[in-house]
């Protein structure tokens, strides 16, 4: 503004020393026109020249306000918005009074309620053997699980199983299981199926295929390993690329097949080693050692006249197994398409008193079963198992009254194969078909046989078919 002032001053200035050149020339002794003419064009290009540092001023001003604002001011004016938008929400009265809420405190008490669902196995079957005296028809509703559960805390959980049979009900399962008992390590207190293994741990209605594989029912029994008693669980520090597991469990021997004469109610001891790493992103490897431990104390002994006496003596049962599994799953088709090779393999060794009367003996069997199965597309999954049994030869294996069978028989050289084809079709997440031929093939054990079924499982309730 000064600028424009001294400038306008001297424009007058100048206009009136033109108007009278002369004489303001002679009276003041100012310059010549020529020179005030040179100092003219000066201040106009000094003029030219802040005009132009003002437009580029203009440009760089309109620049900046397109420009987007930094995150921190950006941040500072969102807070300023939602202050100001909140300011104003409380100076606005509401146009309406918010209705009160009336709930009932006692509907939430379902939610303390355990989670129980229900499963079905039913069996359709045709058998025959080559001796021609067992060829029969059967539906057999094999059982009717109830599953309960509950998490009692945020560390705690409880499971229980009661299977209902057409002749009987029976506690299958029912444990507590506390996590983090200690750092990796959880506790379970109760009834459960024993971790020798891989399948063992599964309820009959979840395998693979019909039933157990034939060597671990003629080891453990028609049922498996089911006992009670404690089960320490501990995830191990990682040996390389490979997760580890250790499970110890104490329980009660009171399998009969095993500890038949365990009269003291001696614990039976497990402890089962569990290897686990990934080949690669669509398969891993799996591998499991596993060892049992127990003592009978009471033998049944023939008296040499048809009766029978108890003797005392505390012997040893042992149990070793290995078990491999490798799944091939590939990550993109996992819903479509899989396969699974799954081993196990079993080796008994039992301390006995012979039932003859001639002493201490010991009662060697082994077996093993192999099977592969197949997804081949989204609900159909098909496969083969292989199983193979051997146990011991004892001339004394058929006292009567005093079997030792199927541990032992007296036959040499005896042994039993079973190959079991099957077709899995899946109706949907609660509802499974499956077809299954059983072929038995005994040598020096009974007449072979075979058997196709039928079997339907079905579920209802949130835990669907769960494996144990």
């Amino acid at each position: 503004m000064r600028f424009y002032t001294l400038f306008l001053a001297f424009v007058l200035a100048l206009s009136a020393a033109l108007s009278h050149p002369a004489a303001a020339a002679a009276a003041s002794g100012e310059p010549s026109v020529t020179e005030l003419e040179q100092k003219l064009a000066e201040l106009t290009a000094q003029v030219e020249g802040l005009r132009s540092q003002v437009e580029t001023l203009k440009k760089q001003i309109k620049e900046l306000k397109q420009k987007p604002p930094a995150p921190e001011e950006e941040e500072a004016a969102n807070l300023r918005a939602a202050a100001e938008q909140a300011a104003a929400a409380e100076e606005t009265p509401t146009a309406q009074a918010e209705q009160p809420a009336f709930t009932a405190g006692s509907l939430s008490l379902q939610a303390l309620n355990p989670e129980i669902s229900v499963t079905g196995d039913f069996i359709s079957s045709y058998q025959s053997s080559d001796d021609g005296q067992s060829q029969h028809f059967e539906n057999h509703y094999r059982s009717l699980d109830m599953h309960l559960q509950s998490y009692l805390d945020p560390y705690s959980r409880f499971k229980a199983a009661v299977e209902v049979h057409p002749e009987e009900t029976e506690l299958g399962e029912a444990y507590f299981t506390r996590f983090g008992w200690r750092p990796n390590c959880n506790l379970t207190l109760g009834k459960f199926r024993q971790q020798f293994g891989v399948v063992n741990r599964w309820h009959k209605h979840s395998l693979d295929q019909l039933d157990f594989p034939l060597p671990l029912r003629q080891i453990f029994g028609e049922d498996g390993l089911n006992q009670t008693g404690v089960s320490l669980d501990w995830q191990m520090p990682p040996a390389g690329n490979a997760s580890q597991e250790l499970t110890f469990q104490l329980t009660n021997g009171e399998n009969e097949r095993l500890f038949g004469g365990n009269t003291s109610n001696m614990p039976a001891a497990l402890v089962h080693y569990k290897n686990y790493r990934d080949l690669n992103k669509d398969t891993y490897l799996e591998f499991g050692l596993t060892g049992l431990a127990g003592r009978n104390d009471t033998w049944d002994v023939s008296d040499g006249h048809g009766g029978i006496l108890q003797a005392k003596r505390d012997l040893w049962t042992t149990v070793l197994g290995l078990d491999l599994t490798m799944l091939w799953e590939p990550t993109e088709r996992m819903r479509y398409q899989n396969w699974v090779w799954r081993t196990e393999a079993y080796l008994l060794k039992k301390d006995i008193l012979a039932p003859d009367g001639s002493g201490e003996d010991t009662l060697r069997a082994w077996g093993a079963y192999s099977y592969f199965q197949k997804k081949l597309n989204r609900t159909t999954e098909a496969g083969l198992r292989v199983d193979y049994f051997e146990p011991d030869t004892k001339a004394y294996a058929d006292t009567p009254g005093l079997s030792l069978s199927p541990l032992a028989v007296t036959a040499s050289d005896a042994h039993q194969w079973l190959i079991a084809p099957y077709v899995t079709w899946w109706q949907s997440p609660w509802v499974r078909w499956r077809l299954e031929w059983d072929h038995q093939a005994n040598h020096n054990m009974g007449a072979d046989s075979d058997a196709i079924a039928l079997q339907c499982t079905f579920a209802a309730g949130p835990h669907k078919h769960e494996r144990y």
